[in-house]
């Protein structure tokens, strides 16, 4: 596992962000390293999301930026010129995963079922996206696909449904290396500038992980 991944895999959330605008980025930054969360995920659901990548990079070296939803080799380019630490997907493919290891990119792809867990295996991911994962099935399922694969040393990330109320379940997946959160940092959190409220949800996030992990 990269360096980028082992520190996503140690802070145990990643908060997942899309972006609407460029202005958003810094104050945005700011908030989850005041939250104590300095790691983010922004997806490229919107024409922002590069813009503000590389606007992270530069400005914010000490967070952890990544790039989400990276569906194509252009996305993938896109990302790394950006300065992306790391790159995830909803879904594996074959030809973007390949791109990522040539790169040495740390790249997470995403998987529902045993053949995805096995095709990233063989093509040497050992970090996981379970998505969507509430819709899939949650915890339970992610219990069960996780048990033949264990021995592997392949971990997971389950994103998609994630919130305060079932983070703890998750987390205690002991192949559970970190979890996807959207309810961290939402589009009209940022639109009316609550960034007060983004750092406030970081603690509470953190505050869940570490009482997860103790028990």
């Amino acid at each position: 596992m990269s360096n980028a991944l082992e520190q996503i895999a140690a802070i145990g959330i990643v908060p997942v962000i899309a972006i609407d605008s460029v202005d958003h980025a810094l104050p945005l930054a700011d908030a989850l390293i005041a939250g104590g969360l300095p790691v983010v995920e922004i997806t490229f659901r919107t024409a922002a999301a590069a813009d503000a990548i590389r606007i992270l990079a530069k400005e914010r070296p000490g967070l952890i930026t990544g790039a989400g939803t990276v569906l194509t080799l252009e996305n993938l380019t896109l990302a790394r010129a950006a300065g992306a630490k790391f790159a995830v997907a909803p879904g594996l493919n074959p030809r973007v995963v390949s791109a990522a290891s040539e790169m040495d990119f740390p790249f997470v792809p995403g998987i529902a079922n045993p053949s995805d867990i096995e095709a990233g295996l063989e093509m040497g991911c050992t970090l996981l996206k379970f998505f969507p994962a509430e819709a899939l099935g949650g915890t339970k399922l992610l219990a069960a696909l996780s048990a033949p694969y264990k021995h592997t040393g392949v971990r997971f990330m389950p994103t998609g449904g994630v919130t305060p109320a079932n983070l703890a379940d998750y987390l205690k997946i002991n192949t559970v290396a970190a979890v996807g959160g959207t309810w961290i940092a939402k589009p009209e959190d940022m639109a009316e500038g609550r960034w007060d409220v983004i750092a406030q949800r970081c603690r509470e996030a953190l505050a869940i992980v570490a009482k997860a992990r103790s028990t």
